[in-house]
C-alpha cells in the first residue's frame, strides 16, 4: 500500500497528458483546415492574377479570323509578349486547327507551325470548355498551373471557336508561401502545446494536490493514525471531499476508541471472571477463550485456538455439535486426576444475530468441585451423624431393655447397667456439644475472646494439671511422663483462653490414649520468624501415611474400634483445627507408623517492646 507511484501512472501526470492531447488534436485540426483553406485561397487568388484580360482575348480572336496568317501570327506574338506577369511561364495561342499559332516562351517556338499534340487543348476546342489543371515537372520539381479557355469569335450573329489560349504558371511561389505560413503556424502551436503541457502540469498539480494528501491520510487512517488532517483549500467539490475525509477520520477514531474500549472491558471481564467462557464459530471451531478456561483444561491458547470444542472438552464420543446446537443441556465433566480435584458445570448458548443466524456457540464453564465435595461431605456427615448416633442408642436401648425386663433386682447386674447407660449418654452429650461447636464455626457465629497471654505460662498450666492427673491417679491405666522443651523467652500471643485450652487439652488426651504404657509424651514450645511453634509428639503406633490427609476430617478415626471404646467422637481434631483456623494460625500432623506421631500448632507472632509488655 505504501509502494511509491511512478510518475507516468499518477493521476497528475495523465491530467498533463489528457490535456496536452487534446490541445494537439485541436491545433491539429484548426491547423488542417487553416493551412487548407490558405493554400485554396492563394491558389484562386494566383488563378485570378494569371487570367488575361478580355481584351487580349478578343485581340487575338480578331487576329486568328484574319485570312493573313503570317501578319496575324506576328500581331498574336506582339499581343501576347506584351503580357507583363511575372508568374505566368508560357502563353500559347492554337488556332481551331490545331496549329500553334504563337508561343511567349522562346524554347518553345520551334513548336510554333506544328499541330498541337496536347489532348486537352484538342477538348477544350472541340467541346468550347475551358480546362484547368495542377501539374508536377519531374524534370525540375515543380508544380504548375495550367488554364486552357477557348477563344471565340462574335462575327455575326454566331459564336465560333476559333481556337485557344493555353497559359502555363509557375506555382512554387504560392506553395512557398503556403509552407512559410505553415512552418510559422506549426513553430507557435509548438510553443502554445509547451506552455499548455506546462499550464496542464501546474493545473492538475493543483487539482491533485488535496487528492494526494487525502490519500495519504486515508492511509494513515488505515494505518490506526488519526492525528493527521487534510488541508481545505477551497468550497469546491473537492473541498467539500477534504472536509469529508477530516470528518470520516473524526468519526473513524472515534469508532476505534469505542470498539477498543468495549474489546479491552470484554477482555478485562473475561480475565477476571471466576468462570471459563469459550466462543466457537458456527462450525465449532473456538475462536475466544479466557484464562480461566484455559486453567480448568490446562492448556494455552496458542493450541486451544481453532479446535473444535468437542475435542478440547473431551466429548466427542458423547455430544455431536449439532446436539449442542439444538439443545443447549448442561453437563457436567469431570477433568478431575490422581493429584486434583476437578468437577466441571457447562453451560451452552447460541450466538445468533437479528435474522436468526446461528453464528457460534458459547460455553460458560463453572467449578462445581468444591459444591459436589460438600454435597459430598453433607451426604458422608449425615452419614457418619446416623451412625455415631446410633451405636449408643442401640447400647441404651439394649440396657434399658435388660433393666425393664428385671435386670434393676440384680443388685450385682443393675449398677453395671446403669453405669454404662450414663456414660453413652456422656458420650452422646459431647458428641452433640461438638457437633454445635463446630456448626457455630461453619456458620461464623462462634466469636474470639482474645486477650494477650504468656503462651509459656498457659502452656505449662495445661501440662501442671496432667501432671496433677497422673500423680492424683491411684490406679492409672499406664504410666507415661511428660517432657517439655520450651524457650526461655516469654512469648505474649493473642489467643481465645479457654478455645486454645480445648485444643491442647484434646491433643494430650490424644497423645495419652494412643502413647504405650511407659511411653514419653514431648511437649515443644518455640519462636520462629513471626511465628509461634507448639508441638505435641509421643510415641504410639502412628498414623499410617494414606491418613494422614484425613485426621483433621470429622468423625475420621485411624483406629475406629480402639477410638470408639475410649469414647472418642472424632470431632476432637476437626474442632482443634478451626479453632486454630480462627486465630489466624495453622495445624498440621507428622507420623511414621510404628514410631509416633507429633502434632504442631503454629501461630503468627510479633514480639513486643517493654513498653507494650508494661501496657
Amino acid at each position: 500500500m505504501n509502494k511509491k507511484t511512478r510518475f507516468y501512472q499518477s493521476i497528475n501526470f495523465k491530467i498533463a497528458l489528457v490535456f496536452a492531447l487534446l490541445l494537439m488534436i485541436t491545433l491539429e485540426i484548426v491547423g488542417v483546415i487553416f493551412v487548407r483553406q490558405l493554400e485554396q485561397q492563394n491558389l484562386n487568388q494566383f488563378k485570378s492574377q494569371v487570367q488575361l484580360g478580355t481584351y487580349v482575348d478578343n485581340a487575338i480572336s480578331d487576329q486568328l479570323g484574319k485570312s493573313n496568317t503570317s501578319s496575324a501570327n506576328k500581331q498574336i506574338q506582339q499581343i501576347i509578349s506584351d503580357v507583363n506577369n511575372t508568374n505566368i511561364t508560357e502563353i500559347r495561342v492554337i488556332d481551331s486547327k490545331g496549329t500553334v499559332r504563337a508561343s511567349s516562351d522562346l524554347n518553345e517556338q520551334s513548336s510554333v507551325g506544328q499541330k498541337t499534340t496536347d489532348r486537352a487543348i484538342k477538348n477544350v476546342i472541340y467541346n468550347s470548355r475551358s480546362y484547368q489543371e495542377v501539374t508536377y515537372d519531374q524534370q525540375n520539381h515543380n508544380r504548375y498551373y495550367i488554364s486552357i479557355i477557348p477563344l471565340i469569335s462574335t462575327s455575326g450573329n454566331t459564336n465560333t471557336v476559333v481556337g485557344a489560349l493555353y497559359i502555363r504558371a509557375n506555382l512554387e511561389s504560392v506553395y512557398e508561401n503556403v509552407n512559410e505560413i505553415t512552418l510559422i503556424f506549426f513553430v507557435a502551436a509548438s510553443f502554445a502545446i509547451v506552455v499548455g503541457l506546462l499550464l496542464a502540469i501546474i493545473i492538475s498539480r493543483a487539482i491533485t494536490r488535496p487528492i494526494e494528501e487525502m490519500k495519504k491520510q486515508t492511509m494513515r487512517i488505515a494505518r490506526g493514525d488519526y492525528s493527521g488532517h487534510v488541508h481545505v483549500y477551497g468550497k469546491d467539490e473537492l473541498g467539500q471531499l477534504a472536509s469529508a475525509v477530516n470528518n470520516l477520520s473524526v468519526r473513524v477514531e472515534e469508532a476505534q476508541e469505542s470498539t477498543e474500549s468495549e474489546q479491552r472491558r470484554l477482555d478485562s471481564v473475561l480475565s477476571h471472571m471466576t468462570d471459563g467462557v469459550i466462543a466457537t464459530d458456527r462450525r465449532g471451531r473456538i475462536t475466544i477463550v479466557n484464562d480461566m478456561a484455559l486453567d480448568f483444561l490446562s492448556a494455552d491458547a496458542e493450541h486451544t485456538a481453532g479446535k473444535s470444542i468437542l475435542d478440547v472438552l473431551n466429548i466427542r464420543n458423547t455430544y455431536t455439535l449439532r446436539e449442542l446446537l439444538e439443545n443447549q443441556d448442561d453437563i457436567v465433566l469431570d477433568f478431575s486426576t490422581k493429584t486434583q480435584d476437578l468437577i466441571l458445570h457447562a453451560s451452552f448458548a447460541l450466538i445468533q444475530r437479528e435474522s436468526g443466524f446461528i453464528s457460534g456457540l458459547v460455553c460458560v464453564l463453572h467449578d462445581v468441585t468444591e459444591q459436589q465435595k460438600i454435597d459430598q461431605d453433607r451426604k458422608q456427615f449425615v452419614s457418619n451423624v446416623s451412625h455415631e448416633l446410633r451405636t449408643p442408642l442401640t447400647s441404651l436401648k439394649s440396657y434399658i431393655e435388660a433393666l425393664t425386663d428385671g435386670a434393676w433386682k440384680d443388685p450385682k447386674v443393675a449398677p453395671q447397667f446403669l453405669k454404662v447407660t450414663q456414660d453413652e449418654t456422656d458420650r452422646m452429650i459431647r458428641m452433640i456439644n461438638d457437633l454445635l461447636s463446630l456448626s457455630r464455626m461453619d456458620s461464623g457465629t462462634a466469636k474470639l475472646d482474645l486477650e494477650l497471654v504468656n503462651l509459656n505460662e498457659l502452656f505449662n498450666h495445661v501440662l501442671d494439671r496432667f501432671d496433677m492427673i497422673l500423680k492424683t491417679d491411684d490406679n492409672p491405666d499406664k504410666i507415661y511422663s511428660i517432657k517439655r522443651e520450651f524457650t526461655r523467652r516469654d512469648l505474649w500471643v493473642e489467643v481465645d483462653t479457654d478455645k486454645f485450652q480445648q485444643v491442647l487439652d484434646n491433643l494430650m488426651n490424644n497423645a495419652i490414649k494412643y502413647s504405650p504404657d511407659g511411653g514419653q509424651i514431648t511437649c515443644r514450645l518455640l519462636e520462629t520468624h513471626n511465628h509461634v511453634i507448639l508441638s505435641v509428639s509421643d510415641q504410639g503406633l502412628g498414623i499410617p501415611k494414606k491418613d494422614l490427609t484425613h485426621v483433621f476430617d470429622r468423625f475420621y478415626r485411624v483406629d475406629k474400634a480402639r477410638s470408639r471404646a475410649q469414647g472418642g467422637t472424632g470431632l476432637g481434631l476437626a474442632i482443634s483445627k478451626e479453632i486454630i483456623s480462627m486465630h489466624g494460625g495453622r495445624i498440621w500432623v507428622d507420623s511414621k507408623e510404628g514410631k509416633g506421631s507429633i502434632f504442631y500448632i503454629s501461630l503468627p507472632y510479633e514480639p513486643l517492646d517493654e513498653e507494650d509488655q508494661w501496657e
